[in-house]
């Protein structure tokens, strides 16, 4: 069953522009291996966290680097399992996280469905 959904869109020339005026945004917001990206990949990647704490209904006690998005082997964008976030889905009983981004003419956009843990299931 779903639970939520989000969505955020994020003007590239802006967020290139804030992050580099405030370069310490880039660690805050980032984790290690997202930080050396292009810009049109890190609003996808802002976005996205931005949608999930939409579809979430608030952020709770995840923080940033909780939010960390990888790529499998098809290359479909995926929130990693960091403890942070595992610990944060189990609380409000989430089983699944579906993402999608995009960048194009100048912005990016994510989509995030959460889905309900199902019963009998850890």
């Amino acid at each position: 069953m779903i639970r939520g959904i989000g969505v955020d869109t994020v003007d590239i020339e802006r967020f290139a522009r804030h992050l580099e005026s405030a370069p310490a945004l880039r660690a805050r917001l980032f984790a290690p291996a997202e930080r050396t990206l292009a810009v049109p990949s890190l609003a996808a990647r802002f976005a996205a966290k931005e949608a999930l704490v939409k579809a979430l209904r608030g952020s709770g006690s995840l923080g940033w680097q909780d939010l960390v998005i990888e790529r499998d082997a098809d290359r479909a964008p995926a929130f990693a399992a960091t403890p942070g976030l595992e610990q944060g889905l189990q609380a409000l009983g989430i089983g699944r996280v579906h993402l999608s981004m995009t960048h194009d003419g100048g912005f990016a956009t994510a989509f995030v469905v959460v889905e309900a843990r199902e019963e009998g299931t850890v």
